[in-house]
């Protein structure tokens, strides 16, 4: 009887928590942000730049975790860099990673801004800071493939394709994107 209690109050407990996150977690959002243009003109989103994943530039746009909405610097480095106010993303975000010195989606950030100003050093120093706070973290590894390629190292790059293709078990907009850099530096290449 006992013990009939006992896996009655663990199956309870299993089913209360699914649950009580889909009451309590704030509604999600469907929409697609639309991206800048090719005279990069910040275009209106369809979401909040707070809700916004790594880069503006992402193939996919999934949910951040809720802490990022509480880090008014995290919100206002994204802000910046969907702007195209990359000094103002490395202040903000140097900011928030100064108080979360273990979150690789904020040295990703980072390196984004530093490569955008063309700053490749500290832009890889930011995106291998992410890879060792998360190994598995696909734009960092997207982005990193891509400083390769303006660095012209094609070997590096295809190493961070391969490891996207580990990671990305189903199709994913990093691995797509990298492959198309790729490509396209062969190309150039070639001539």
């Amino acid at each position: 009887m006992t013990r009939s209690i006992l896996i009655a109050a663990v199956v309870g407990v299993l089913a209360a928590v699914p649950a009580s996150y889909f009451l309590t977690a704030p509604a999600r959002q469907h929409s697609v942000a639309v991206r800048a243009g090719a005279d990069n003109a910040v275009s209106e989103a369809a979401i909040p730049v707070e809700a916004w994943p790594i880069c503006s530039t992402m193939g996919s746009m999934v949910e951040t975790a809720d802490w990022a909405a509480l880090d008014p610097d995290f919100a206002a480095g994204k802000r910046a860099i969907v702007a195209g106010d990359w000094n103002g993303a490395i202040n903000a975000l140097t900011s928030a990673g100064l108080r979360d010195a273990r979150n690789a989606d904020i040295q990703n950030y980072l390196g984004y801004a530093y490569r955008r100003l063309r700053q490749v050093d500290p832009a890889m120093r930011h995106y291998q800071q992410a890879l060792m706070l998360n190994p598995r973290h696909r734009s960092a590894h997207e982005h990193l493939g891509e400083a390769y390629l303006v660095q012209g190292d094609l070997k590096k790059a295809e190493e961070h394709l391969t490891a996207l293709e580990r990671i990305c078990l189903i199709p994913c907009g990093e691995y797509d994107d990298l492959r198309r850099a790729i490509a396209k530096y062969n190309k150039v290449a070639e001539r």
